[in-house]
């Protein structure tokens, strides 16, 4: 199942280490979810996305975000189709009990991701990304989910599971989750991939690079993150290059400093970056990864 797992996901161009591996592997065979944490662009999400494609199922996203609330992420009432059915009631003189029952019922209920995913026939991957963006509060409507693969709604009672869905939730360390949660959660920590693990990707989402290409842009980043950098370049930032220089027909990352620098833009996404990696930090960096 390991390796099956590990070569499935590189199959679709997800290059995972060991360590990853195995937490992915652990939380399938215990149905449990599995909290991703790590700096932003190390590819937290795209374990999600890969791992729907290799189980051949949906993917069901959550962003999260300060002040995201039960309306948002689990569902909410029609309110609009609610004071219509009830007006066209009065017009009708129905019983006022009837009409409570009637709107209060599955024709009238907006499904959220949350309680969409627990009620898919086939279990999906439900992605809970940036789970460090929303509120404590939130938090707390999360613990049922998380432990029964239930959500109760008032109005209609407890909801079940239909299938158990495959939860990744993601953070970025913005700020520190509860133990609650934490508790509920497998855990892995997703840090920037090591060189000889990059130029895997590189090549896995562009086949038709070539490997010295490939191997020395992966040492270039490497070194770059190591600078004093307001924000490290991500993996998306690694393929914009990549895709950069191929498209620039370029062989070698010591072929032309000027166009080198240039093409920065893809990887510093900040004015402080853009100033302090300087052409002389550039040639020092590719020099070391040529």
């Amino acid at each position: 199942m390991y390796q099956t797992i590990k070569t499935r996901l590189s199959g679709v161009g997800y290059i995972a280490d060991d360590s990853l591996t195995t937490a992915i592997e652990l939380a399938l065979d215990l149905a449990r979810p599995l909290l991703l944490e790590g700096e932003a662009g190390v590819g937290k999400t795209e374990v999600a996305k890969s791992l729907a494609k290799i189980l051949d199922t949906n993917l069901i996203r959550l962003q999260c975000y300060e002040g995201l609330d039960v309306a948002n992420a689990i569902y909410e009432w029609n309110y609009q189709k609610q004071l219509l059915a009830i007006k066209i009631s009065e017009s009708r003189s129905s019983p006022a009990e009837g009409i409570e029952d009637q709107i209060f019922s599955e024709k009238y209920l907006l499904t959220r991701p949350l309680l969409q995913a627990v009620r898919q026939e086939n279990p999906p991957v439900l992605l809970i990304d940036e789970i460090d963006r929303a509120d404590m509060e939130f938090e707390a409507y999360l613990l049922e989910i998380l432990s029964d693969y239930q959500i109760t709604v008032p109005e209609l009672g407890t909801i079940k599971a239909t299938s158990v869905p495959h939860v990744i939730l993601t953070s970025n360390g913005t700020r520190e989750l509860s133990d609650a949660l934490r508790r509920r959660c497998l855990y892995s920590y997703v840090d920037f991939p090591e060189p000889e693990i990059e130029r895997e990707i590189i090549l896995a989402r562009l086949p038709e690079i070539e490997i010295q290409l490939a191997d020395q842009i992966a040492r270039f980043v490497s070194g770059l993150r190591r600078e004093d950098l307001e924000k490290l370049p991500g993996m998306a930032e690694t393929l914009d290059w990549a895709h950069a220089l191929y498209g620039m027909k370029i062989t070698s990352i010591d072929q032309d400093f000027g166009k080198l620098q240039q093409t920065l833009i893809c990887l510093l996404k900040t004015e402080r970056d853009l100033k302090s990696v300087t052409p002389e930090v550039t040639s020092r960096l590719a020099g070391k990864a040529a």
